[in-house]
Order: C-alpha cells, then sequence, then structure tokens
C-alpha cells in the first residue's frame, strides 16, 4: 500500500492529511496509529482524512483520528488545515468553504493571498453547556454533591469544584464545541503539571468519553494564555476546539470578555463568541509543511 500524504499544522498541532477523493484508506484507526507515531512513523498528533461530502451543501469532509486511533468528533486547528488543502488543490475554490464533520457542517472564510491561504476563520457554531450533551456525569464528582446549586442546577457544570485525583480541587468548567471540554483556571498555567493532571482528568468516570483539558491564566479581559491535554494525543501545541471552549468559559465566569486571544504554545488564536447568533468564531493560521508517500513494509 502506497499513500500520498501531505503533514501539515495549525499553530504546531500537526496531523497527516490523505484524500480519499483518488485513493482508499482500508484500516485508518491502525493508520492513524502508525503515521503518528514520532520515532517510527511520520510523527503527529493524528490523523485527518479528507474525503468526498456526503450532503450535498458541503465541499468536503473531515474524518479524524487521534494519535492512538480513536475518532474525534472535531479539530478546530485540524479542520483550517483541511480547508486550506481543499482551496490549494482545486477541490473547491469556493470562500467560504464548507466542511463536514462529525460534529456537522461548519462555514470556514479564507484569507487567500497568491493563491494561498493563510488564515482560516470557522464558524464553529454554538457551544453545547448542558452536562448531558457534553458529556459530563456530575454524579460522578463527589463535590457536586455538596457545592452551590448555581454550579449544576440549570443543567451546566460552571465553576464546580473539582478534585483532581492526587492533586487539588479546583473550580471547572465544560464546555462542548463539537467535542468534550474541562477548562481550569489557574494561577499560574506555566507551572501546572499537565503531563501529570491532564491523563486523570481525562480519563474520570465523570467523563463517560473522556475530556480534553485544558489549564489557563488569564492576562486581562481579552487575552489569555492555556495549555492543554487531548484526549487521545497528550500534550499539544495548539487546540482550537479548546481555545473556543476557554473563550466560553471565560465569560461564563466572568473572567473575560466574549472577545479573546487565546495565546497557546504554538501561537495565538483570534476567538469570538458572538452574542447576537451564540456563535463561536475561530481565526488563526493554517500550515503545510511538506508532500511524502506512506509505504507499507
Amino acid at each position: 500500500m502506497a499513500l500520498r500524504f501531505t503533514k501539515m499544522h495549525g499553530l504546531g498541532n500537526d496531523y497527516v492529511y490523505v484524500s480519499t477523493f483518488d485513493q482508499a484508506v482500508d484500516s485508518p484507526v491502525d493508520l492513524a496509529k502508525r503515521v503518528s507515531d514520532r520515532h517510527r512513523g511520520v510523527g503527529s498528533d493524528g490523523l485527518i482524512l479528507i474525503a468526498p461530502p456526503r450532503v450535498a451543501e458541503a465541499h468536503a469532509r473531515m474524518i479524524m483520528f487521534n494519535a492512538d486511533g480513536s475518532e474525534g468528533r472535531m479539530c478546530g486547528n485540524g479542520i483550517r488545515c483541511v480547508a486550506k488543502y481543499v482551496y490549494e488543490r482545486g477541490i473547491s475554490r469556493a470562500n467560504p468553504l464548507r466542511i463536514e464533520t462529525a460534529s456537522g457542517t461548519l462555514s470556514l472564510s479564507l484569507t487567500v493571498e497568491a493563491g494561498a491561504v493563510r488564515e482560516v476563520r470557522v464558524d464553529m457554531g454554538k457551544p453545547r453547556l448542558q452536562a448531558t450533551e457534553i458529556p459530563v456525569r456530575p454524579e460522578a464528582i463527589p463535590s457536586a454533591a455538596t457545592t452551590s446549586a448555581a454550579s449544576t442546577a440549570d443543567g451546566r457544570i460552571i465553576r464546580l469544584p473539582f478534585a483532581i485525583p492526587d492533586g487539588p480541587t479546583l473550580p471547572m468548567t465544560c464546555v462542548s464545541m463539537g467535542n468534550p471540554h474541562a477548562v481550569f483556571f489557574v494561577d499560574d498555567v506555566a507551572g501546572v503539571p499537565l503531563e501529570t493532571w491532564g491523563p486523570r482528568v481525562e480519563r474520570h468516570a465523570a467523563f463517560p468519553e473522556r475530556v480534553n483539558v485544558h489549564f489557563v491564566q488569564v492576562r486581562s479581559r481579552r487575552a489569555a494564555t492555556m495549555r492543554t491535554w487531548e484526549r487521545g494525543s497528550g500534550v499539544t501545541q495548539a487546540c482550537g476546539t479548546g481555545a473556543c471552549a476557554v473563550c466560553v468559559a471565560g465569560a461564563l465566569e466572568g473572567r473575560t470578555d466574549r472577545t479573546l486571544v487565546a495565546t497557546l504554545p504554538g501561537g495565538d488564536l483570534r476567538l469570538e463568541w458572538d452574542e447576537t447568533t451564540d456563535h463561536v468564531f475561530m481565526t488563526g493560521p493554517a500550515t503545510e509543511v511538506f508532500d511524502g508517500v506512506w509505504v507499507e513494509r
């Protein structure tokens, strides 16, 4: 088997992209594990297939797999790169583009210079805040039984005290942007032992589908620094849906405005939670690294 692929990244959140418009992928779960290996493969946070759409209004479909082979429903940095690939390879020159995902079809507006996509603004849709939609099981969090009713009474998880196993108890706000996120605001994000706390939260019994974990330090009403542990991939340079979740969580907790610049290890994303439409908009770059051919031996 020989598969043509492209290595791309959004702020260092890197994936191997394979178009299935003109080639087939038989076992994407196994392929994701092999190509993602940073010592024996291409090296990436996962695999993204760019496929023909199944719905008439879309120009292409994104199918995303984490480095451990688990399938994800959405990837904010990944979808910007999909848009770059679709436009620059001539699959569609529509602007805005519409990309089908497991979480619905999203609209992406492209900034194009000399035929190359430099930046992408994604309409990420409405955040999902009900615990059942995220999903979160508050009954699996011991503090939920004794905390203030405001944290869970309306079905949302906002500032709910969460005891990290063998770690501190921190207020947690949960958001779904097509995939689940747990957001913790801290005073010193650089001092968080992410590789220890991240997997403990990701696999906690409160999250039946596991969860993406973000620790955030607010710098001003419109700026914050964040670090991420992604479910299925571990520490990543950036998380687009996570930055959207942080924007929403910051506004819900009254810590930030609805317009935010999120600084991640890989760079900055611009977020806006529009009050009129309730949609979250994410703007950031998409970068191509190289093309290659994956040959099974």
